[in-house]
């Protein structure tokens, strides 16, 4: 069997969708798995073993456009079973044009005429963690194809590899920015390119920055997309400790196998905070407008600070406000975190 996965845009709900992609293996586990998706979002899966292929989206001048293109390609692969993680009418069209013969999605948007197997939203939607969405849509897929075996035991947790030779470049990047004393490395994730909301201000991260330098003897790394550049260097130009700032230097996979070779990162709620704990690294998310319930890392590796305020989860790109279920967050209380995350190591 040739099985198609649409999976999702950005690279938090790319780490999100493993599991799902996990289990749709273990379910099927001679089938050639092919996932379609984002340039950037594909790079999360560079060394996984779940999926057989990889089919990137390309730039297109219109919707329209883009639809065809792929779905041209995809007809050329001949694909016996798709499945849509996304909830686009887009995706739908694609595999629909594309002559994929059975079409798993959400009956999201109005696309179930697209689909042949159009899964109601579940209830519990708003509820539960979204890595609980995408698995649910593969236990429909199951149930189709007569498999009344359950999920695998255990907590789905996210996990990732990364390997030896990507590691190696990283150590050598981190080497060639002056970080090779044998000091703990600590990674912050200053930015969010799709929200300014979530982002915990950044003269609290130049004094975070400072006493991780000062009271933990820790080399500091900023990572993150040429997006995040601006408010990294802002963090630069504020602290008083040496910072390497690395925004903009690294593709997602070299982003991810810096990660794997740091001892913690501190982040505001990004792709990266994803990436980090499913990769194995200690994980510190500072979350404010969002959901922690449906949207935190869903990693024993990971844990969050949020202070509760009236207003959050508001969901809002920009406060229209004050901004204080973020400032409300002091940098003793993520110091002492990060303390304890290095000294449990």
């Amino acid at each position: 069997m040739k099985i198609l996965v649409r999976g999702t845009n950005w690279i938090g709900d790319a780490v999100m969708t493993v599991p799902a992609l996990t289990e749709l293996r273990r379910a099927f586990p001679d089938a050639h798995i092919t996932l379609h998706t984002r340039a950037a979002a594909a790079q999360v899966f560079e060394d996984a073993d779940f999926v057989d292929e990889i089919l990137i989206i390309g730039p297109e001048n219109s919707k329209l456009g883009s639809i065809l293109s792929q779905s041209r390609i995809v007809r050329r692969h001949r694909f016996g079973l798709g499945i849509l993680l996304t909830n686009s009418v887009e995706a739908a069209a694609v595999q629909r044009l594309g002559s994929v013969p059975i079409r798993f999605g959400y009956a999201t948007q109005s696309r179930s005429p697209l689909l042949t197997h159009a899964v109601p939203v579940p209830q519990w939607k708003d509820e539960r963690h979204e890595v609980f969405y995408y698995l649910d849509l593969i236990e429909s897929v199951k149930t189709w194809y007569g498999m009344i075996t359950g999920p695998a035991s255990g907590e789905p947790m996210p996990a990732l590899k990364v390997s030896g030779p990507r590691r190696e470049r990283a150590a050598a990047l981190l080497r060639d920015h002056g970080i090779n004393s044998g000091r703990p490395i600590v990674a912050l994730g200053v930015g969010s390119t799709n929200s300014r909301a979530k982002r915990w201000p950044a003269e609290r991260y130049a004094m975070l920055a400072d006493r991780l330098a000062a009271d933990l003897e820790a080399d500091i790394v900023l990572v993150g997309s040429e997006g995040d550049k601006p408010v990294s260097e802002e963090v630069v130009g504020l602290a008083t400790a040496q910072i390497v700032d690395l925004c903009g230097l690294t593709s997602v996979s070299e982003a991810a196998a810096l990660l794997a070779d740091v001892d913690l990162l501190i982040s505001n709620d990004m792709g990266l905070a994803h990436l980090a704990p499913a990769i194995g690294t200690p994980t510190i998310v500072i979350f404010g407008p969002t959901n922690e319930v449906t949207t935190r890392p869903f990693s024993d590796n990971a844990e969050i600070i949020r202070k509760p305020v009236e207003c959050s989860p508001c969901m809002l790109r920009d406060c229209p406000i004050d901004h204080r279920c973020m400032t409300h967050v002091s940098v003793e209380d993520v110091l002492a975190r990060a303390s304890h995350k290095l000294r449990s190591q």
